[in-house]
């Protein structure tokens, strides 16, 4: 099977093309990705290097608004797109025309590529921003209420890719993320941010009062479901959620990181943002039962990895 994947130099998606990689039915991974977004440059690049010289893969460095798209579709069995503008708290203001064009235009630009091509599973990741404010574990058939403009855009590409498979009968399978974290963490996420600035001795900035607790999601985990979608039939014209092992608040994770790193914050309180939601709760039987999925890295252990990373990126980084 050859698969494409959206946003491949991203966080989530260069932990999925490796993973998809060891996958010996998978005979060729295509990587698109334009480098934009709050990684840097750089960053991607560097998250590339674990997979750029396997010969299964093929990378190419290109916009999904003004690339053609029909010929490398027309390769490949499977589309992954996760290329998107990520982040809730830069989609408000003038930033919001990027979402507008990264996570919807592009999104049916590329649906409008597969209508009429073979392909036998269409993979849209999606994110937990698009429930909004909800109390217990949150299942998929709970009507969704996003509180940002991001998380508008993000289920904009849902009924997007609900509308294709419709009229077109696109096999789309929709996975809804919780709060991933682990190495290659985008540098705007809390933990990336929190273990940078116990690191550079800086004031560790909370947003709130920090009592805000999420469904964290281990990378290696939510890699391992998103590609076991390719080998899954039963979830053609599902949306699945994707949560992790724990949930805390974000003191909690705070006082982890402490103790792991041996190191003490001092804890600076800020305002606490508009559009994002006091907690975050996935029920992943879905997933359970059609991915087989069953996530396993605790909080601690993942946070360990997390920090294990960013230690040595950034000690390579000051040479």
């Amino acid at each position: 099977m050859k698969v494409l994947v959206t946003g491949a130099a991203g966080f989530i998606g260069s932990h999925l093309c490796e993973e998809l990689l060891r996958n010996k039915d998978v005979e060729k991974v295509v990587g698109i990705d334009f480098f934009i977004g709050p990684t840097p440059p750089k960053m991607k690049k560097d998250f590339l290097l674990h997979v750029s010289e396997n010969p299964k893969f093929e990378f190419i460095r290109d916009n999904l608004l003004t690339m053609p798209l029909e010929n490398i579709i027309s390769r490949v069995d499977a589309v992954y797109h996760l290329a998107a503008i990520p982040g809730v708290r830069s989609s408000w203001g003038d930033d919001f025309k990027h979402y507008i064009d990264y996570n919807i235009l592009a999104t049916q630009r590329l649906l409008e590529a597969c209508k009429n091509l073979n392909i036998k599973k269409f993979i849209y990741a999606s994110t937990s921003s698009i429930y909004g404010e909800k109390y217990g574990a949150v299942s998929e058939d709970q009507l969704p209420e996003p509180l940002s403009p991001y998380g508008i855009t993000k289920l904009a590409g849902e009924h997007l890719c609900r509308v294709y498979e419709k009229y077109f009968g696109l096999p789309v399978v929709i996975l809804r993320f919780f709060t991933v974290y682990g190495p290659r963490q985008r540098p705007d996420m809390a933990f990336h941010r929190f273990i940078r600035q116990l690191l550079k001795n800086e004031p560790v900035t909370i947003f709130g009062d920090g009592k805000q607790s999420r469904d964290f999601t281990f990378i290696s985990d939510c890699a391992r479901a998103t590609a076991s979608v390719l080998n899954s039939d039963k979830a053609v014209g599902q949306t699945i959620n994707i949560g992790g092992k724990e949930r805390a608040s974000v003191l909690e994770v705070l006082d982890v990181l402490e103790e792991i790193t041996d190191l003490k914050a001092k804890r600076i309180f800020l305002e606490q943002p508009a559009g994002e939601p006091k907690h975050t709760w996935a029920s992943i039987s879905k997933a359970k039962k059609l991915l087989d999925y069953n996530p396993v890295t605790g909080l601690k252990e993942g946070l360990k990895q997390e920090c294990l990373y960013l230690i040595k990126f950034y000690r390579d980084d000051a040479k």
